[in-house]
């Protein structure tokens, strides 16, 4: 299942939820070697974190990256250029 919005498959791929409906204080802070943005934000409900991290806005990549759970969409990090951390 979702722990602190980090769900592990089998195959060691992070999946987290990067629907942009689930983040706030989103700024934009650079692009990936393949062009992707790469943003700042916190999720709006600290189920999912506290902290300020990393990422990607779901809508924004390739749809084989994307996996959506019936809420909201999730990236595969291990598809995509990006690295998903926490900031702080």
């Amino acid at each position: 299942g979702i722990i602190g919005g980090v769900e592990q498959m089998a195959t060691g791929a992070i999946m987290m939820g990067s629907d942009r409906k689930l983040k706030k204080n989103i700024k934009l802070i650079g692009k990936s070697p393949s062009g992707l943005n790469i943003y700042l934000f916190k999720y709006i409900d600290k189920i999912f974190g506290s902290g300020i991290y990393q990422g990607v806005m779901s809508d924004e990549i390739p749809s084989y990256a994307v996996i959506n759970n019936g809420d909201y969409d999730m990236v595969d990090y291990s598809k995509i250029d990006v690295e998903f951390k926490e900031i702080k």
